[in-house]
């Protein structure tokens, strides 16, 4: 079997990335984490687990695993079946592939890859057939599609064959705001908000002012939320748990936990707007990410007592908040409760678990994750690659950094910015200016924008080496990105396949 591809004929699965010997971390594979799965454990309910009753960490040097812990556990979980293969499924796609397309199966197709610029070429073509029929759904997808890729003014001028098909809807309407919002262009946002007042068929809906108050919130505009919440008063929208859940993120992320913890006690006090397990996620996350994890534990617990039940994405959350403060105890108690409560583990489960050995280089326990996590059924994501591109770089294997770009791109990975921004970093700490390129390249044939990261790396390793042209060229293809309307922030989803 090749070195660089995956395996599924055996219980044990070697890993896709090639294994050459490199030299291994202090902190070896077998102290690393995995919750030992006792015997005699008893069983217990998801809402039975307690994080207030998990016992300390013993004493140890700061940085050490645990003995027994995640890669010895996963050698004794059974692995997931394989699926077999529908034979008459693949003689269909076969088939397909002999079908020529229409020209709107074409153009669902390219919306469907993401081409966006193929997309609006076949659509104006399509608008000049005989049989031309306007479908809401399909302006829906392309500017769904156009806010992905940082396109809101494309967005705009499609609403001229809106309003030409008569098209016009709340949702379509609202649509477009969500696509200035994810740009930052927030006035405009407000302005497409103003032209739906005066539209009896577009009035603004909850999930209008939702996507506003989402904008206002991320821009910590606090002030604006307020005008929101009393616009909706006057026009008798009451919010909902998931505007809520909006609000108490934004509060969240900009450390105003006194508001924050206000809106909560308000919700568990209400009557038409009680907290959901999104808003358990919403709060821990909060919490976690910023390091606070008293107050986590503290609102899981509150949560519990309300019979709010936590889901296999709560105990992820759970699983990377402790992993980020190397708590590696407590994570593995997390893991061992889901395995007990018949939680299944997910492609986020490894993330976090990978990401934990990413970030100390420990390389050969990082390949058993993933393989594990292939033994399993589970595939991989964006971010699973993102985590062994850095893991490889942090460990100084970049041959295998590179491998891990490539696999992605044969399995037809999505990409988006922070990949290509790990790929481009790995490249800049080795000095492979050549490769560096290359990717930069790759990531603009993708349509995949660049953003304040990428220039940033790649004007410093060009500046580093002297290559003064290079780094002129690049400091005017970021001028005229942010002149020509681009957005150079941190990225989000300007996901390719």
């Amino acid at each position: 079997m090749s070195s660089t591809s995956l395996s599924f004929s055996s219980s044990i699965f070697p890993s896709p990335i090639p294994h050459a010997k490199s030299k291994t971390n202090p902190i070896t594979r077998n102290s690393l984490f995995l919750c030992s799965l006792s015997a005699s454990a008893s069983k217990t309910s998801a809402s039975s687990f307690s994080l207030s009753s998990s016992s300390k960490n013993s004493p140890r040097k700061e940085d050490e695993f645990p003995k027994e812990l995640f890669l010895e556990t996963m050698d004794k979980t059974p692995f997931g079946k394989k699926k077999k293969k529908n034979k008459k499924k693949k003689e269909k796609e076969n088939n397909a592939k002999a079908w020529v397309r229409s020209l709107p199966e074409t153009l669902s197709y390219r919306i469907h890859k993401k081409q966006w610029i193929i997309a609006l070429e076949l659509f104006d073509m399509l608008r000049e057939q005989p049989y031309y029929q306007p479908r809401e759904d399909t302006y829906m997808k392309l500017i769904v599609l156009l806010g992905k890729f940082g396109q809101p003014h494309r967005a705009h001028q499609l609403f001229n064959s809106i309003n030409e098909d008569g098209c016009e809807s709340t949702e379509l309407y609202t649509a477009l705001i969500a696509v200035y919002c994810q740009n930052n262009l927030v006035d405009e946002a407000f302005s497409v908000l103003d032209e739906m007042k005066n539209l009896p068929r577009s009035q603004p809906d909850i999930f209008t002012y939702s996507t506003l108050i989402k904008a206002c919130v991320d821009a910590l505009k606090f002030e604006m939320v307020e005008l929101l919440h009393g616009e909706m008063a006057d026009r008798s929208i009451l919010p909902n748990t998931s505007t809520q859940n909006i609000v108490l993120s934004g509060y969240g992320k900009a450390g105003r936990f006194d508001e924050m913890e206000n809106i909560l006690s308000s919700m568990m006090e209400s009557t038409t707007c009680k907290p959901d397990v999104l808003t358990m996620d919403t709060v821990i996350s909060v919490f976690g990410d910023k390091g606070k994890l008293d107050m986590m534990e503290k609102w899981y617990e509150k949560f519990l007592g309300f019979g709010i039940q936590p889901k296999t994405s709560t105990f992820n959350i759970l699983i990377g908040a402790y992993g980020n403060k190397r708590m590696y105890d407590k994570m593995s108690l997390v893991m061992q409760h889901m395995r007990k409560v018949r939680c299944p583990w997910t492609t986020s489960t490894y993330n976090n678990v990978i990401e934990v050995f990413a970030a100390i280089g420990d390389d050969k326990s990082m390949e058993s994750a993933f393989d594990q996590m292939c033994a399993e059924g589970l595939k991989a994501d964006t971010k699973t690659f993102y985590c062994l591109i850095n893991g490889y770089a942090k460990a100084g294997i970049f041959h295998k950094a590179i491998s891990s770009f490539s696999l992605a791109e044969k399995l037809q990975i999505p990409r988006d910015t922070s990949f290509y921004n790990a790929m481009i970093s790995a490249c800049a700490n080795e000095d492979a200016l050549v490769e560096m390129e290359r990717v930069f390249n790759r990531m603009k044939e993708q349509q995949c924008q660049p953003d304040n990261t990428t220039y940033s790396v790649m004007i410093g390793a060009y500046r580093k080496e002297g290559m003064n042209d290079k780094v002129y060229y690049l400091e005017q293809e970021k001028q005229m990105m942010i002149t020509d309307g681009g957005k150079l922030n941190e990225p989000e989803e300007a996901i390719v396949d």
